[in-house]
């Protein structure tokens, strides 16, 4: 998996760097098909704008974007809002796979 991060109107800190792909490197636990990870921390006028892009075999990317005052508590609520789509995706793939008959009766 590639991490790629970047920021708009805000130089990139060792640190903030290190926390964000730290918080990043977790996605795999949830889906282990993710091919690259895109984050883009932005400093908007009243905070901060994180936008994680996500892309995965054999599905359109997956965007989840938070706005923060605190940096570190926008990058936090983007990648639980990431975790929970990966989840749900997961979960209709698995339900597809072994779906029950929905008729009601055996023979």
């Amino acid at each position: 998996m590639q991490i790629k991060i970047s920021s708009k109107h805000m130089e990139l800190t060792p640190a903030i760097e290190e926390y964000a792909e730290k918080k990043v490197e977790r996605l795999t636990r949830f889906f282990d098909r993710i091919q690259q990870v895109d984050v883009v921390i932005d400093k908007v006028r009243n905070g901060y704008s994180v936008e994680i892009i996500i892309d995965v075999e054999r599905h359109e990317p997956f965007i989840s974007t938070s706005d923060h005052d605190n940096l570190y508590a926008s990058i936090d609520l983007v990648v639980d809002r990431s975790v929970r789509q990966l989840t749900d995706h997961k979960s209709r793939l698995r339900d597809n796979k072994h779906t029950t008959p929905t008729s009601g009766t055996d023979g």
